[in-house]
């Protein structure tokens, strides 16, 4: 019997920053890294990322990667050569944190630690750990990672990116598209069909026959490097390859991977809009009084608090699969499409209540909104994780 019976134990006040107690399930080392984290994007992003974002530019980019290896967010979930070591936990909360200053700022982080860095660690040789992985996890060395091609984005068995051997060496040939991080990457990891099926390759950006182009004309993601890979017959050598995987089951495990720091990062996006709402409602008056005090206004705020934080509920049970090594892809797609979902509708309830300041680049809402667009479809659009799901609800393949 507890010492101290429900009745007279003192009342839990409630946290409107809080409301459901989710801080209760953390760590104080969960805790510490949450609120560095989220104290670098303070000083560091928030204060410039929507000047970044309407020049569509992410400059000091190479600056920005150093400081985050200083942080450990780098590969933050691997283990040696210079990686944190972190819990799953432990790097959901800071992709939450990194997405609620921008997208772009987690997608740099992602593809560096969740899509290159883990492709190496988890395929890689030995002699690649060493050499790649170190200065990656300081940011010394930026990395991206190359799947997506022009023709082929939700079909990656059809890459026409080809490597063929020659005498001893690899030679690759091919376009891909999208890449995060291209133009500034000093290594990337390139997926290619070969004779064997598809393999990994490491690249280094300065090989003869590479170039990167960078894309511009987004309205989404602008403040983040995107770039074009352009591989015209680029000789590597034989140990360029990586040993410990053959076909699909590579990219792919990258892919959920880094999707599952999505799961994360989509709430702090969502967080950021719903605060930003809160904040705005209590101060902006019509009528003679706060709009937050209207009934159709706190309707709203209640239904975004509600899928909200039921999102970073769900991603802290992810979280915990896997730091429990029981996580499935088929479950890292179910919150990828709610999370994703569900931060797109309440940016836009928060434009709402914002009215036409919602638009405006002094408030976060209408940037976040617009990089949700890219991330609901970039690594699995909503249609394939309906697929993912359907299939392993019913056991039948409606994929072809």
């Amino acid at each position: 019997m507890s010492a101290q019976s429900p009745s007279s134990a003192p009342p839990v006040r409630f946290d409107p920053r809080d409301p459901l107690g989710l801080d209760d399930l953390l760590e104080p080392e969960d805790l510490a890294v949450r609120d560095t984290v989220r104290r670098w994007v303070a000083d560091r992003i928030t204060p410039q990322v929507a000047e970044w974002y309407e020049n569509g530019e992410l400059p000091g980019i190479r600056e920005l990667a150093r400081e985050l290896g200083a942080l450990g967010a780098l590969g933050m979930p691997l283990d040696g050569y210079g990686c944190a070591g972190a819990s799953a936990v432990q790097y959901g909360l800071a992709c939450l944190e990194l997405e609620a200053g921008d997208s772009g700022i987690r997608s740099l982080v992602s593809v560096q630690g969740s899509l290159a860095m883990y492709a190496i660690h988890r395929f890689g040789s030995e002699e690649q750990r060493r050499e790649w992985l170190p200065r990656m996890a300081s940011g010394e060395l930026i990395g991206c990672f190359g799947l997506t091609e022009p023709d082929h984005g939700s079909d990656p068995a059809s890459l026409r990116t080809r490597a063929v051997r020659d005498g001893s060496d690899w030679v690759l040939t091919g376009r891909k598209m999208w890449i995060t991080n291209g133009s500034v990457a000093g290594v990337a990891v390139v997926w290619a069909q070969t004779d064997d099926g598809i393999r990994g390759f490491v690249v280094p950006t300065d090989r003869p026959g590479f170039s990167a182009p960078e894309i511009h004309h987004k309205w989404s993601l602008r403040a983040s490097v995107t770039s074009e890979l352009v591989l015209d017959a680029v000789r590597l050598p034989a140990d360029a390859v990586l040993p410990e995987v053959t076909g699909l089951r590579g990219p792919l495990s990258c892919l959920s991977h880094a999707r599952y720091g999505i799961v994360w990062g989509a709430m702090g996006a969502a967080r950021s809009c719903f605060e930003t709402a809160v904040d705005y409602a209590k101060s902006r008056e019509q009528f003679g009084r706060p709009i937050g005090g209207f009934q159709l206004t706190q309707a709203k705020l209640a239904d975004m608090a509600v899928e909200l934080h039921k999102g970073i509920l769900l991603a802290h049970h992810l979280g915990r699969r896997m730091d429990a090594g029981r996580l499935r892809p088929e479950q890292v797609s179910f919150g990828k499409l709610n999370n994703v979902r569900e931060a797109i509708e309440i940016c836009r309830t928060a434009r709402t209540i914002l009215g036409a300041n919602g638009i405006s680049l002094e408030y976060p809402v209408m940037r976040h909104a617009t990089n949700l667009e890219s991330v609901l479809t970039y690594e699995g659009t909503v249609e394939m994780h309906q697929l993912v799901l359907g299939k392993a609800l019913t056991g039948l393949d409606a994929f072809r």
